[in-house]
């Protein structure tokens, strides 16, 4: 799934929405730097994590019960 790519204007726009207007000189970056993190999200959303076990059974460190 690839979305389109945020230009500044739109960036302008949703920042304004979110009650933070940013100055002419910011748009290139923040846009730049939400559509990073976009294709960031993006790549996350196609790993496969079947295998995965749930949160609690992972132990760091070592097996259950290891002191630290």
């Amino acid at each position: 799934m690839t979305a389109a790519e945020l230009t500044p204007q739109e960036g302008a726009r949703c920042a304004l929405r979110a009650g933070l207007p940013l100055a002419d000189d910011r748009l290139a970056l923040v846009t730049a730097t939400a559509n990073h993190i976009q294709s960031v999200l993006g790549v996350l959303r196609e790993l496969d994590f079947r295998q995965t076990p749930p949160a609690p059974v992972y132990q760091a460190g070592g097996p259950a019960g290891a002191a630290l």
